[in-house]
């Protein structure tokens, strides 16, 4: 079956990634994969969750949504209720960082990572991994 864009099943998107991409971030990429765009961006906090108070332990968590790095400060989204799609794939993204990060190594910090989906034609949860990679 052929697909909408007329790649061959088995030809990738064109991928792009832009480092730095936000001065007010730690860290940041903008990601293009196709039509596909996705900015990710790294706060850095001198803080853990509850749980993790006094383990000398790190974490990582991520959020899915809406540009909130728009100036010098990361601004908390403000919602009643995420989607379950949005709520899976904040899970996703945090699992899999958590997965190659030495949280030991953070100390009692976190990190938070922040996908913002600019533009979404297909493959968001890979491009927000990538990124925020």
């Amino acid at each position: 079956m052929p697909r909408a864009d007329g790649r061959a099943n088995n030809e990738l998107r064109p991928v792009s990634l832009s480092t730095g991409y936000n001065k007010y971030a730690e860290g940041s990429c903008l990601v293009e994969m196709g039509d596909t765009v996705v900015i990710c961006t790294a706060s850095v906090l001198n803080e853990v969750p509850r749980f993790l108070s006094g383990s000398q332990r790190g974490w990582v968590t991520a959020e899915y949504s809406m540009l909130p790095r728009a100036g010098s400060e990361r601004t908390p989204r403000h919602r009643i209720q995420t989607s379950g799609r949005t709520a899976e794939i904040q899970r996703l993204v945090g699992r899999s960082l958590r997965a190659v990060v030495d949280l030991d190594a953070l100390g009692e910090r976190s990190i938070t990572l922040d996908c913002d989906v600019i533009q979404a034609d297909g493959g968001t949860r890979t491009a927000a991994v990538t990124g925020a990679y």
